[in-house]
């Protein structure tokens, strides 16, 4: 098969893997830079180029899209989805997941367990947002942060006042989420292939740091999940429409709750943590799925 992996940087660990991971399969496998793309769209025979070269012939692409580089990287990706190239996981669900207010109301329909959250436009309705949320301490977060930037643990009712109404009167657009104690500054990442959690770790957070991110300081160990937890990440996965994600769980006192779904999970974390190839997963998974025009959206998001 011909695979593109939708990456701004060929030196990342993810990329890495995956890129040897489909060459030891066998497969002829390139890296695209899809920040250095331009597309021609018509509807006779619409193309992807790099300078002069055009991208043609790919069975399948994995994005990497960057959170910054969500709107046009996605519009790469819907692209390579009009030209009916299998994407792993396609530019609806992408976007679908990054927008995080959006994944909850959807998460909350199905009826996945989820820290009680709250979201409101006038910064007046401070108050209201904390106790909806159980009080202080209190979770605040900015709907654009990624890696734990943007999220801020207030320990007080008035620490939580002053910085709703700051973040609003930048125009800022945040949530409030209630803090899970008992979790102890500790999430589950569940890594979901497919329809199985094919890797999981427990990451935990720096000593008197909330946050459990890597990036943050973290450290990460293998973690045996229970039936309804790995149930969960799944659903929250399919929920979202991606075939790859990363789910992060809290073990809170009413079971698994989800605070986030990830549609380009990092594979550094989870592979030093389990010893597994969680790239070759990826790639097998492919070989066995991915068809010309099988898109389900087809660029139609």
């Amino acid at each position: 098969m011909k695979i593109g992996i939708l990456s701004r940087s060929s030196k990342l660990y993810s990329t890495q893997s995956l890129l040897n991971a489909a060459k030891n399969r066998g497969h002829d496998v390139r890296v695209i830079d899809y920040s250095k793309c331009h597309m021609n769209i018509t509807s006779s025979s619409p193309r992807i180029y790099i300078g002069d070269e055009e991208l043609s012939g790919f069975d399948a692409v994995i994005p990497r899209i960057g959170a910054s580089f969500t709107f046009f990287g996605t519009a790469v990706v819907r692209q390579f989805e009009v030209m009916n190239v299998y994407s792993v996981n396609e530019s609806v669900a992408i976007t679908r997941s990054r927008d995080k207010l959006r994944s909850l109301q959807l998460l909350a329909r199905k009826g996945i367990g989820l820290p009680v959250t709250g979201f409101a436009y006038d910064p007046k309705a401070a108050k209201h947002l904390i106790k909806l949320c159980g009080g202080a301490p209190l979770v605040i977060k900015l709907l654009e942060g990624t890696q734990g930037v943007g999220v801020v643990l207030t320990e007080t009712q008035k620490a939580a006042e002053s910085v709703i109404e700051a973040f609003r009167g930048l125009n800022a657009n945040i949530l409030t989420q209630e803090f899970i104690k008992e979790a102890g500054g500790a999430d589950i990442r569940c890594f979901v292939v497919g329809n199985k959690v094919v890797a999981a770790m427990k990451r935990q957070g720096a000593e008197g740091e909330f946050r459990s991110n890597l990036h943050r300081g973290g450290n990460a160990s293998v973690v045996k999940l229970s039936a309804q937890e790995r149930a969960t990440a799944v659903r929250a996965a399919k929920i979202m429409g991606l075939n790859v994600a990363g789910v992060d769980l809290l073990r809170s006192e009413r079971g698994a709750v989800v605070m986030e779904v990830n549609s380009s999970p990092g594979l550094e974390g989870i592979e030093t943590a389990t010893g597994k190839d969680v790239g070759g997963l990826i790639i097998e998974f492919i070989e066995n799925n991915a068809r010309p025009g099988r898109t389900r959206t087809r660029g139609n998001g």
